[in-house]
C-alpha cells in the first residue's frame, strides 16, 4: 500500500471519528445537562454565596435600673431600645457530604448548617430613656452607671427574644425554603420536573426510617451515575 493510500485512510478515519464525535455532541445537546453537574454548579455558586440571610426581625427591649445609696438617696432610669437581628445560615460550611440522593422518590435531599444569629443591630436614633436621679446623679456618677447597665440589660434581651422559639423557628423555616429553591430552580430550568429538594437542619427529626434506608450520599450517587454513563460509552 503507497504512502498516498495510507493518508487517504486516515483522513477517511478522521472524517468517521468527527461525524461520530458530532453525533454524540449533537445527542447531548438534545439531552441538555446532567443533574449532577446542575447540582454540583449550584453547591459551588452558594458556598461562594458564603452567608444567605434568610429572615431578619426587630425586637424592642424594654428595662429599668435603679440604684439606692446610704438608704435615702435613689436613681431611676428606664430605657426602651429597638434593635435588629438577622438570622444567618454560613453556606460556605456546606459540602458534598451534606447532599443525598433519594433514587426511589427522585428527592435531593440537603442538610443545612445551623442558623446563626447576627447582631443585634441596636437603632439608638430611636433609643428612649426616662427617669429622674435626683441629688443622686447631681453629685455622683449614677445616672452614668444606670445607663449603662440599661444598655448591657437591653442587649442581652434583644438577643433573648431573637432566640425564642418563634422568631428561630420561622427562621429556620425560611433558611429551608431558601436553600431548597436555590437547588431546585436550576433544575427546572433544564426541565428536569421529576426531581425534588428537601433541606433540613441536622437537629431536625428525621423523616422516616424508610427514608434514611434508601437514601446514599450524594458523592455516591454521582459516582454511579458517571460509571453508568461510562458502561453505556458516554
Amino acid at each position: 500500500m503507497t504512502k498516498r493510500h495510507w493518508v487517504g485512510l486516515t483522513i477517511a478515519g478522521l472524517a468517521v471519528l468527527a461525524v461520530l464525535l458530532g453525533f454524540r455532541l449533537i445527542e447531548r445537546a438534545e439531552r441538555g445537562p446532567d443533574p449532577e453537574t446542575i447540582v454540583a454548579t449550584s453547591l459551588e455558586a452558594m458556598q461562594a454565596q458564603n452567608r444567605l440571610v434568610p429572615f431578619s426581625a426587630r425586637f424592642v427591649s424594654v428595662v429599668t435600673s435603679r440604684q439606692k445609696r446610704l438608704g435615702l438617696f435613689e436613681a431611676e432610669r428606664t430605657l426602651i431600645l429597638p434593635g435588629t437581628v438577622r438570622y444567618e445560615v454560613d453556606l460556605a460550611k456546606l459540602e458534598a457530604d451534606d447532599l443525598s440522593w433519594d433514587e426511589s422518590s427522585r428527592t435531593l435531599r440537603v442538610t443545612i448548617p445551623e442558623v446563626e444569629l447576627a447582631g443585634p443591630e441596636v437603632d439608638l436614633p430611636a433609643a428612649r430613656e426616662y427617669g429622674e436621679t435626683g441629688i443622686l446623679g447631681a453629685v455622683t456618677d449614677a445616672e452614668e452607671l444606670l445607663d449603662d447597665a440599661n444598655r448591657a440589660r437591653a442587649v442581652a434581651d434583644l438577643k433573648k427574644q431573637a432566640g425564642g422559639s418563634v422568631p428561630l423557628g420561622l427562621a429556620r423555616e425560611a433558611a429551608r425554603d431558601a436553600v431548597a429553591r436555590n437547588f431546585l430552580l436550576p433544575l427546572r430550568a433544564a426541565g428536569m420536573d421529576d426531581i425534588s429538594v428537601e433541606a433540613r437542619f441536622a437537629s431536625d427529626p428525621t423523616p422516616s426510617t424508610e427514608r434514611a434506608d434508601v437514601s446514599t450520599s450524594y458523592q455516591n450517587a454521582m459516582s454511579e451515575a458517571q460509571r453508568r454513563r461510562a458502561a453505556q460509552g458516554e
